[in-house]
């Protein structure tokens, strides 16, 4: 495997550095083991079924199927895992390995873990290979301290372990999101001689760019530049559809020609990375001339490549154009798929063309393509959207019938809906109903729930889901508050208002200009106007900025009680600020000035603004 020759003091060093993830005993850790073997049992029965093949083609055929991937499901390859098992002589190391490998890329690492156990008590020892396999799967099963008692029984095998196995911990750890200790362990292998590849910080960049650290990204990919390390394309890829991810289209443009300067070809992926990039921006002009650039390098679109076009079109409402690109796809042979469906579907609703949207849905199962819980939750947004609740419970009706689970997106749309036609009890019997079916809601449905019950005067359920909220320990933040505070003030419940906002601190939070300009409404509108005033200066003094929302609330507050002086006040505040009066604002001075109620401070104010 490896180089290094002092295997003591590389275990020594493991053992050293990571004695936290270590399991106390051996006894522990083949309990686990030997407990894993029990838990699954690897043997599949032939079924009577002869094998008319010889040994020979039977393992060639096995190597062809672990090469091409082709195993029909994992019961398939526990049987061919079983007949290699009891044959005489026993195959070669070489083919259990290729054989475990394919289960483990089929990401069943508890059945590797078992099928290596029962290799051992069949007499096969495994070799550095199988023993890296292991690694692996109890690296994905999140039991790093398993893969590193692993690493010492190679080391006391006397194997010499290589950056293969190194490389596999670091993606152990990455997998835990645990960037910190990869780091770290990438760092002491270095210590102690082992040259980290390109696979390594490979594993390392794609880890940073998943959690959002791209800017890390882009520093280790410069410290690799710097360690004479030939970049690829899967790290430059990885690194543009982060930045573009993020936002910052043009950064990864910049890194792209850096790319290709190198001499490094982009694929359909980095291009695609790019597509939807610049579609987030609207810049069709820049997206052209990254279609045209595939084009010219003989690389062709793929369905991703059509689905992020018309998904991009249908958001920005070109469905002529949605549909011209959907069409085209189609005449070069390629088959929409569930997400292309999806995206012209959701144009359509969008749109508010139900019609043309069934339409595209029907064709959609016509053409052998199954619709998923996001084409009908999609439907059902269009339906609540038109308020068309009926249709709406007709479709999750069908989806249930037909065996597809609703999302927590599909319950929350569908309680949005019923709120935003008055049948707020039937919302709330929902949301009991996603609960008794095991959906547990999250924040943003009982946020709509709570606006709806806000909105429909049904305060005392409100209350409750409040309460509800929070003895089940929700995360609730300023939002919740927000909707909660905006509904008492709207109902002339000012005092249960005003002991939701002076309670925020002790619930660790802070008001924000929407929950001070909620209570402002609330105060003008009972007539508080020393109160909303005295509430405006605490929320600057805060270091909360007012916004215009603010400014043309309070504003609206005084002229509604002819507090003209003070409305003048905030107007010129407002305006110097550089907002402008919204049309509730205009709307009242007109009035106040068609009807000749304006007094003398008003005037002069229109006299100096005009």
């Amino acid at each position: 495997m490896g180089t290094i020759s002092k295997s003591t003091n590389s275990l020594a060093f493991f053992f050293n550095h990571y004695s936290h993830l270590r399991v106390s005993s051996n006894a522990q850790f083949f309990y686990y083991y030997c407990r894993c073997f029990s838990a699954t049992s690897a043997k599949t029965p032939n079924s009577g079924r002869r094998n008319v093949e010889s040994p020979n083609q039977f393992l060639k055929s096995v190597r062809d199927r672990c090469r091409s991937r082709s195993f029909r499901n994992l019961d398939d390859a526990l049987g061919v895992f079983d007949r290699m098992l009891r044959m005489h002589p026993l195959p070669s190391l070489m083919d259990f390995n290729q054989l475990l490998g394919a289960i483990a890329r089929m990401k069943h690492h508890s059945t590797v873990i078992t099928l290596i156990k029962e290799m051992e008590l069949s007499g096969i020892a495994p070799n550095d290979y199988i023993l890296t396999v292991l690694i692996n799967c109890f690296c994905h099963l999140n039991r790093m301290d398993f893969g590193f008692s692993i690493l010492a029984r190679i080391l006391k095998l006397g194997f010499q372990p290589d950056c293969i196995i190194l490389t596999t911990l670091v993606k152990g750890f990455c997998i835990q999101g645990k960037i910190t200790e990869a780091v770290k362990l990438v760092n002491k292998m270095e210590k102690i001689g082992y040259k980290p590849d390109i696979v390594t910080y490979g594993t390392i960049v794609n880890c940073l760019c998943k959690i959002g650290k791209t800017g890390e990204a882009i520093g280790l990919l410069r410290k690799m530049e710097e360690r004479n390390l030939e970049l690829n394309l899967v790290l430059y890829s990885t690194i543009i559809d982060s930045l573009c991810k993020d936002r910052l289209v043009t950064e990864a443009l910049t890194l792209f020609s850096e790319m290709t300067n190198r001499g490094i070809q982009p694929d359909v992926f980095t291009y695609n990375s790019l597509i939807q990039g610049l579609c987030n921006f609207g810049r069709w002009k820049d997206v052209t001339k990254q279609l045209n650039e595939m084009v010219e390098r003989k690389i062709m679109q793929d369905v991703r490549t059509f689905s992020i076009l018309v998904d991009a079109l249908g958001k920005e409402g070109m469905l002529t154009e949605a549909e011209e690109v959907f069409d085209v796809m189609i005449q070069r042979g390629l088959e929409p798929n569930v997400v292309t469906y999806n995206s012209l579907i959701d144009g359509y609703c969008l749109q508010n063309r139900m019609h043309e949207a069934i339409k595209v849905f029907n064709m959609m199962v016509q053409k052998g393509c199954s619709p998923c819980v996001v084409s009908y939750s999609i439907l059902i947004n269009g339906y609540c959207k038109n308020r068309k609740i009926d249709k709406a419970m007709s479709l999750f009706r069908e989806m249930c019938t037909k065996g597809i689970f609703p999302s927590v997106a599909t319950y929350s749309t569908l309680i949005g809906g019923f709120c935003r036609v008055g049948r707020p009890k039937i919302a709330l019997e929902l949301l009991h109903k996603m609960q008794a079916c095991g959906q547990p809601p999250n924040l943003q449905t009982c946020a709509i729930l709570l606006d709806g019950l806000c909105k429909n005067l049904h305060f005392i359920e409100a209350m409750a889901l409040f309460k509800e909220m929070e003895d089940k320990r929700l995360d609730l933040n300023i939002v919740i508050y927000n909707i909660l505070i905006d509904g008492m003030c709207n109902a002339g419940k000012l005092t249960t208002a005003s002991e939701l906002f002076n309670a925020l601190p002790t619930k660790g939070l802070q008001p924000n200009v929407w929950t001070y300009t909620i209570m402002m409404n609330g105060l003008c509108k009972e007539g508080l106007l020393n109160e909303a005033r005295d509430l405006f200066e605490k929320m600057e003094e805060n270091g909360c900025s007012p916004n215009h929302f603010t400014y043309n609330t309070i504003i609206q507050g005084f002229l509604q009680h002819n507090e003209t002086s003070w409305a003048v006040k905030y107007l010129h505040m407002m305006l110097g600020k550089g907002f402008s009066a919204n049309a509730t604002t205009v709307t009242i001075l007109i009035d106040l000035m068609s009807t000749n109620r304006a007094d003398k401070t008003l005037q002069d104010f229109f006299q100096i603004s005009m």
